[in-house]
């Protein structure tokens, strides 16, 4: 009766019967984390940029912010949602750490190296359109990439499959 739930979740992409030790991930349940990841990262980039620019701080301060509260935003979302599953916080953050740094860190560097790669991107002000063309093309670019990592870790155990763990 168990192995039916699971695979009805795992239909609907909602499940991940790796969280449990083994089974196949589909690409719904890898791609529902990499989203999770994303809005994170997302969060901490835009307000990064918005606070560096803000301030008059130059390129590499500015992107060392983004990156830092993409990770925090990252790190945050999960934690709501774990401690929302009755975690105590220190069990909370190892479990947010686990699941979420590989996805964070695979995602900031596709970002930030798209941003970097892009001519005048790194130039571009809040009011321009180029930087916003190009943080949603960095930001798609590391959906792609990053999604078949998490698909990976969450097969195996790792990444979002810890902290499914908690949530059923």
């Amino acid at each position: 009766m168990e192995h039916a739930h699971e695979q009805q979740h795992e239909q609907h992409g909602h499940g991940h019967p790796a969280a449990a030790g083994a089974g196949k991930v589909t690409w719904a349940a890898a791609a529902q984390a990499t989203l999770h990841c994303l809005t994170g990262c997302a969060i901490g980039e835009v307000l990064g940029m918005v606070i560096g620019t803000a301030l008059g701080w130059g390129n590499a301060p500015t992107m060392v912010l983004a990156i830092a509260l993409a990770f925090f935003f990252g790190y945050a979302l999960t934690l709501r949602g774990i401690r929302a599953a009755g975690l105590d916080f220190r069990t909370a953050i190892r479990v947010a750490l686990a699941a979420d740094t590989l996805s964070i860190a695979v995602m900031e560097l596709i970002d930030n190296g798209v941003i970097l790669l892009w001519p005048g991107a790194m130039d571009a002000m809040l009011s321009d359109a180029l930087f916003w063309a190009a943080l949603g093309i960095a930001l798609a670019v590391a959906f792609v990439v990053t999604t078949p990592v998490n698909k990976w870790m969450i097969g195996r155990g790792k990444g979002h499959a810890v902290v499914h763990r908690y949530h059923h």
